[in-house]
């Protein structure tokens, strides 16, 4: 096993005592990045990273990410280095300026080996819309299973053993749910506490900076060096930064299992793994709690992020006109250019939710779809902080089945009620910190549970899936290391 199939913190230690060197890891990872064939990558970033790896000598051994290889999602502003968000109307494009959790990473010395695929414009939860195809699950030999989107090149990156971990977005359940079907830790802290200056909008209202580790200790540390404020994004907290304390006991925390989703999932190894957790949480001195949720607003769900997330994004990416940005087209005007680019440069799914927002924005419309989504919104996160009033943490499956195949889901609309497959956003909904943990394995596939917090409590967050974790024994997981129950 070499040691990219390690923590951060396993990899650091031995950093520090110089058991292996940044060029060593460097070189293991693009040699693990070439022989990818689960279509992880927009493109490696070879050249910078042997140059950077070469760079560091001296390991810091209070800084636990000198010299660890990592990846970023291609919708992360990168100088210098073309940036397409998965879309072809932004072939070509190269930033100017760093996003800056970037930027705090590379001053904290790790180094970039890539930039992952997602699905285009990070909108999508099945990672099969990005403009270089499909992005296949490692865990499965057949590639047949998605991986889960947007993220899902950061997800295969992880939980291929290129890298220890990856940078995603989050607007809906986009690291979070594909860490479920990756067997990783997917993290989301609350809204604000990370800076999505550099962070190419989808529904900023909803978008989070997020990430995959393979242990939830790993999750804290990133959260710390990430958190913080930024003069560039004025939505970012000043709040201070969460202390952990991880221990066996979580005594006294109060967790909420929400009783109208748990209605919605039938698999019975998820549901029979799910009751262990449970136990296993009362044993380590939690007082565990069936509470309602009513049922029309978790209905309401999916209708709502879709009209929201759409109308935010149509606004958002309103420049990408083939103009600013993308290939340029001949026209006589620059309606026929703007027309021509965003045909050639959008997908169906792109086109589809543009068409979406348009028609919620519409000045007849505004009152009866965007605003009256916009007081669902409200109540469903009422409803949450009515929870909250009395519960540390809400727990729940992170997805009501393992991995899907390509041919048993889309990313097209739906009027069936997806409570069990949306129930994700309503961390997106109130801006609150949710990780995704493993718990089990199904025909060899992993699937996990999510634990969601209150607003800036992620050190009780991340406590409540450390217990879990060492329960589980599911650390450190990847196509190397896994451990089938």
């Amino acid at each position: 096993m070499h040691w990219l199939d390690h923590t951060i913190l396993d990899i650091h230690q031995a950093l520090v005592k110089k058991t292996v060197t940044p060029l060593q890891l460097v070189e293991e990872a693009l040699r693990r990045a070439k022989a990818d064939t689960w279509n992880t990558f927009e493109k490696t970033t070879e050249a910078l990273a042997i140059q950077q790896a070469k760079a560091l000598s001296t390991p810091e051994v209070n800084n636990p990410f000198w010299g660890i290889p990592f990846v970023i999602k291609d919708n992360f502003s990168t100088q210098g280095i073309e940036t397409t968000a998965g879309s072809n109307i932004l072939n070509g494009y190269i930033p100017l300026f760093d996003a800056t959790v970037y930027q705090k990473l590379i001053q904290a010395k790790a180094i970039l080996i890539g930039k992952t695929t997602l699905d285009e414009l990070a909108m999508g939860g099945t990672g099969m819309t990005g403009h270089k195809g499909y992005q296949y699950n490692p865990f499965d030999a057949s590639k047949t299973r998605q991986i889960g989107g947007s993220s899902s090149g950061s997800a295969a990156a992880v939980s291929s053993g290129m890298v220890p971990f990856s940078l995603g977005s989050d607007t809906g359940d986009s690291v979070r749910k594909p860490a479920s079907y990756a067997g990783l830790v997917g993290f989301k802290p609350t809204w604000g506490r990370i800076s999505r200056y550099g962070l190419f909008p989808f529904a900023p209202s909803l978008d989070h900076v997020a990430y995959f580790t393979r242990s939830v200790e790993d999750a804290s540390i990133l959260t710390n060096l990430l958190s913080g404020p930024d003069t560039n994004d004025a939505t970012s907290s000043t709040q201070p930064l969460p202390v952990y304390h991880f221990s066996q006991s979580i005594r006294g925390k109060k967790i909420a299992v929400i009783h109208e989703v748990m209605d919605t999932i039938q698999n019975p190894i998820i549901l029979q793994r799910f009751k262990q957790t449970l136990e296993a949480l009362t044993k380590a001195g939690a007082q565990v709690d069936y509470v309602h949720f009513p049922l029309a607003l978790l209905q309401a769900i999916y209708p709502t992020y879709m009209t929201l997330s759409c109308a935010e994004a149509t606004s958002n990416n309103a420049n990408l006109d083939g103009l600013k940005f993308g290939p340029c087209y001949q026209g006589k005007t620059y309606q026929d250019v703007m027309m021509q680019a965003r045909t050639a440069g959008f997908s169906e799914l792109i086109k589809r939710r543009f068409v979406i927002g348009s028609f919620v924005l519409m000045k007849e419309n505004q009152q009866d779809l965007f605003l009256r989504a916009q007081r669902v919104r409200r109540m469903i996160v009422e409803n949450l902080q009515k929870i909250y009033q009395a519960y540390d943490v809400i727990y729940l499956p992170a997805a009501p089945t393992i991995a899907p195949k390509f041919t048993d889901s889309s990313d097209r609309l739906s009027s069936q009620y997806l409570i069990a497959d949306s129930h994700l956003a309503l961390g997106n909904f109130a801006g609150l910190p949710s990780v995704t943990i493993p718990i089990g394995f199904e025909q060899n596939m992993p699937f996990g549970a999510n634990i969601m917090g209150r607003a800036f409590e992620e050190a009780t967050t991340l406590e409540v899936a450390y217990v879990l974790e060492q329960f589980t024994g599911l650390k450190n997981l990847s196509i190397f290391t896994r451990k089938p129950l």
